[in-house]
């Protein structure tokens, strides 16, 4: 995996190539700073920022990209800045098809040293001992680069899982919340109350058939208690929460994660 880190930064955009494996120690590539004079209008500064990424993507062609995530600060217009080059570096990877992935300063300093709030300067002794350089990177953008390479090349991969799980789970939400609203008719909401389905179209709606035993009052359960369960979000969480029964016979299951309904099927 080749992986440019990008510090961004109107004044000083520090960028860093490395090649590594998960688990193996990375090997520099290249490092070096963009800078921009702060003389010239910003339009011009992001110019020449683009024209750097754009030349430093064409020579090294890695094959991801990683830039640090802009974090709020007390000056507007650093952050400004900061987000403005940020927003040049992923364009440049974006329009060449070259995956983008953002690491706050925490994550690459844990990757790193171990710990999210050690200082800069422990970072570049890790980057210097990790990449065995003679010295330290200077300035610090370009050691910041590096070691945000660093980090995607160890921490890349599982990163990217995570996000395709999140993404895989809010399609599935979607999907059941489509369903959901084919079933109930149009008028019917996300926030609609428990919707009771019959045995045909419970699996229309990503319902769960189980055997479960419906309370009336305080009665006993009924062993042959046959049970309809409509899950809504985070499926069968929620079953473990307390449950109340009405005078009909229907219990009402509800989670913190998932909002489940519960009624006796109809007679065989």
């Amino acid at each position: 995996m080749r992986v440019l880190g990008i510090d961004p930064g109107l004044t000083r955009c520090g960028l860093g190539v490395v090649d590594g494996l998960p688990g193996r120690r990375p090997h520099l590539i290249a490092v070096d700073v963009v800078r921009t004079s702060a003389d010239l209008d910003v339009a011009r500064r992001l110019v020449a920022i683009e024209q750097a990424v754009e030349e430093w993507v064409t020579n090294y062609r890695p094959t991801a990209v990683a830039i640090e995530r802009v974090f709020a600060q007390h000056n507007v217009q650093t952050v400004m800045g900061t987000a403005q080059a940020a927003g040049v570096a992923m364009l440049v990877a974006a329009r060449r098809g070259i995956a983008v992935s953002l690491h706050t300063p925490s994550e690459v300093k844990a990757a790193i040293t171990g710990t999210g709030r050690a200082p800069k300067d422990q970072v570049a002794a890790m980057v210097r001992r990790i990449l065995d350089l003679e010295s330290a990177p200077r300035p610090a953008d370009a050691a910041d680069a590096l070691a945000l390479a660093i980090c995607h090349v160890w921490r890349g991969a599982t990163t990217a899982r995570l996000d395709a799980a999140v993404e895989a789970a809010a399609a599935h939400a979607a999907r059941q919340r489509a369903a959901f609203r084919q079933v109930s008719g149009p008028s019917s909401t996300d926030e609609s109350p428990p919707l009771y389905l019959p045995r045909s179209l419970r699996w229309a709606a990503g319902s769960e058939r189980t055997s479960d035993r419906v309370l009336t009052g305080d009665e006993e359960p009924s062993e042959d208690a046959d049970a309809t369960i409509v899950e809504y979000g985070a499926g069968a969480a929620g079953r473990s929460r307390s449950r109340r029964t009405d005078a009909r016979g229907s219990t009402s299951l509800t989670g913190t994660a998932a909002e489940v309904s519960i009624r006796e099927a109809s007679e065989r």
